[in-house]
């Protein structure tokens, strides 16, 4: 099932590229599998690391990724999928207030995400310097609330043996990247 949500991400994503960079966007969510997997997760959770943005930036639906890969899978990336109707700041206080409630496979997923996506953040930084800014939708300050929002929250309910490495790699490239 793995492979066969690796191959159906990479279709979906064709021809979508990351902020900042010429690089395929697969990329992403390849990163994230890869990591949940290195963890030790479920199937399903590596398959939902592999399909989390199909619903978000692609054609896709829920309803498709059920289909496919069934209940659990669709229903780790429901809990992961914005509302792109909503504005910005109602879309990551939703993901603060999930990451804050929600079972740990979710919350597995959404910090996983948010870790790959902050180290690409951290690169394009070095690399290019704060003109990266201009190409998302809150700048600096706002990301920094975010993602120290996501730190705050995201062992809310979890055992000390719960707690996946890289939340305290996530930790550590928030306060390097916003300090």
């Amino acid at each position: 099932m793995k492979a066969k949500a690796k191959e159906f991400a990479t279709l979906a994503h064709a021809g979508q590229k990351r902020k900042n960079s010429n690089v395929d966007y697969i990329t992403h969510p390849i990163r994230v599998a890869e990591r949940l997997e290195k963890e030790g997760f479920s199937e399903e959770l590596v398959c939902a690391g592999y399909l989390h943005d199909v619903v978000e930036d692609t054609v896709y639906e829920i309803e498709d990724i059920e289909k496919l890969f069934g209940k659990r899978v669709a229903s780790l990336v429901a809990a992961h999928t914005e509302d792109k109707s909503k504005s910005w700041k109602e879309r990551k206080q939703h993901t603060i207030d999930t990451i804050k409630n929600a079972e740990k496979e979710v919350k597995y997923l959404v910090v996983a995400d948010k870790l790959d996506n902050l180290l690409g953040l951290e690169k394009d930084l070095k690399e290019q310097g704060p003109v990266v800014w201009d190409k998302f939708n809150a700048g600096s300050d706002e990301q920094k609330w975010y993602n120290e929002s996501i730190v705050r929250n995201m062992r809310a309910g979890l055992s000390n043996h719960e707690i996946p490495v890289y939340f305290n790699e996530f930790e550590q490239v928030v306060l390097r990247v916003f300090h």
